[in-house]
């Protein structure tokens, strides 16, 4: 039984405010031969200085940069150690002080993090952080068994050097526990698919029945093909800074009012049973009869404490009293359908055991109580690991904005990755967004980031 202490359940702060005030991507793609990783970086970071609406011109905007954080999930695909040492070169950075980040599937999060302590703290003013994953220059065989090294090398990856074969024993257990219907999980897949088809920058968007689901290829029992997230090639850019900073750079920064981290044991077998950590808006009623059922364990094998304790710090840090009043939209770490309702609950959409209800009862689509994935998440836009938390909270940032149609609907947008807009395009734009959130994960929950971010 794990108890926490009071200094495990203190609250962060920042010491000064931190804005976001900008953002840029490259659209995603299994491959990419035309350009290389540097090329991809540069793209991403002219797309933020460049047409997000700042106040300076590119050069000036470079000389007030002090620090820069780079995010890359593993140097395997690219074949290149210190690879940000090489990205920096190329932005124009150098001699600049920097640090990468890795922290599996979370790095994003992980990085953002990082960038808003320095600025927090007062070491940096102005950090562009760059992600960025190069997954094409291997086999997709070879591209698993190298995420898969992600999990417990000793226990878990003999089960088939293959995620999906950790998330299908999970929806076994998940769905034994709580009775989740196939169906649940693959409304999941069906709202992400389609709502990639609205984006540029999407690699796997599509429209599908929930048969089409359940009927697609099996990855690993029960999980589908279009269950999963997509191995993918591309860069993320989000520029970090202090208030005096921010307003210089633009008229409309977002502030950044909280992102923590919280972790668990690399082997799910190691995940003790503990009592749940409650989030402000539950109480030990909301758990008197949880245990009566299927559940014997918190947080077991089907929940993500890791989650629970990023939610638990930003929550309670942001001033947050109830998600799905206070977020007007949302961005998870949708690997899996699986993991995407486990997150529901860690997150406190609903209480556990009942994170079908979000997604069954429309909550969780456009124009629903707390629109998420409109970007289309991993499993219909993107997955280049270490660009994909920068990626979650550059389409909040454009959310919160109001820019969300300057950025997807532009005809010319869609040409300039060789695309057509479609005919059945519609504007996912959020009405009146204030305030969102984005949970960036790795591995079977070894780490989780929470962000919020909110109109300043």
């Amino acid at each position: 039984m794990i108890r926490f202490g009071p200094g495990n359940l203190r609250i962060p702060r920042f010491e000064r405010p931190v804005y976001i005030v900008a953002g840029g991507l490259t659209d995603y793609r299994k491959r990419y031969p035309e350009k290389n990783t540097c090329q991809l970086c540069v793209e991403a970071l002219r797309m933020a200085v460049e047409e997000n609406d700042l106040k300076v011109e590119p050069e000036v905007f470079r000389r007030m940069v002090n620090w820069c954080v780079y995010s890359q999930f593993a140097d395997h695909f690219g074949d290149q150690l210190l690879a940000a040492a090489k990205v920096h070169d190329y932005l124009g950075f150098d001699p600049l002080g920097n640090i990468e980040v890795k922290t599996g599937g979370a790095t994003g999060g992980s990085a953002v993090l990082a960038a808003a302590q320095a600025v927090a703290s007062g070491y940096a003013s102005c950090v562009p952080v760059i992600g960025w994953e190069r997954m094409d220059e291997v086999s997709t065989k070879v591209g698993n068994s190298y995420i898969a090294s992600a999990a417990c090398k000793d226990f878990e990856s003999e089960l088939g050097w293959m995620y999906a074969s950790y998330y299908a024993l999970m929806a076994q257990r998940y769905q034994f526990e709580n009775n989740v219907p196939r169906e649940t999980l693959a409304r999941i897949a069906c709202k992400n698919h389609d709502y990639a088809r609205y984006s540029p920058y999407s690699q796997n968007p599509g429209q599908y029945t929930i048969d089409d689901i359940l009927n697609n290829e099996i990855v690993s029992h029960p999980l589908s093909y279009l269950e999963c997230c997509v191995m993918s090639v591309g860069a993320a850019v989000l520029i970090v800074a202090d208030e005096e900073t921010a307003f210089k750079l633009t008229d409309h920064p977002v502030r950044l009012s909280a992102i923590c981290g919280g972790t668990h044991t690399l082997r799910t077998a190691d995940r003790r049973h503990m009592p749940i950590l409650l989030l402000p808006h539950e109480s030990q009623e909301t758990y008197r009869h949880y245990f009566e059922g299927e559940r014997r364990d918190w947080p077991g094998f089907s929940s993500f404490l890791a989650s629970r304790m990023a939610a638990y710090l930003a929550y309670n840090m942001a001033g947050i009293k109830n998600p799905l009043d206070d977020f007007d939209l949302l961005e998870t770490h949708d690997a899996f359908t699986i993991s995407d309702v486990q997150t529901y609950e860690d997150i406190g959409l609903r209480p556990y055991g009942k994170g079908r209800e979000f997604i069954e009862s429309g909550d969780a689509y456009f124009e629903g109580r707390l629109p998420t994935n409109l970007s289309g998440g991993l499993i219909g836009t993107m997955h280049a690991v270490g660009a994909t938390g920068i990626f979650q909270l550059v389409e909040i940032l454009w959310q919160i904005q109001n820019q969300w149609d300057k950025f997807h609907a532009d005809p010319k947008r869609w040409e300039r990755y060789g695309k057509t807009k479609p005919a059945d395009f519609r504007s996912l734009q959020v009405k009146n967004a204030r305030r969102g959130c984005a949970i960036s994960h790795a591995g079977t929950g070894s780490h989780v980031t929470c962000a919020i971010m909110e109109k300043a």
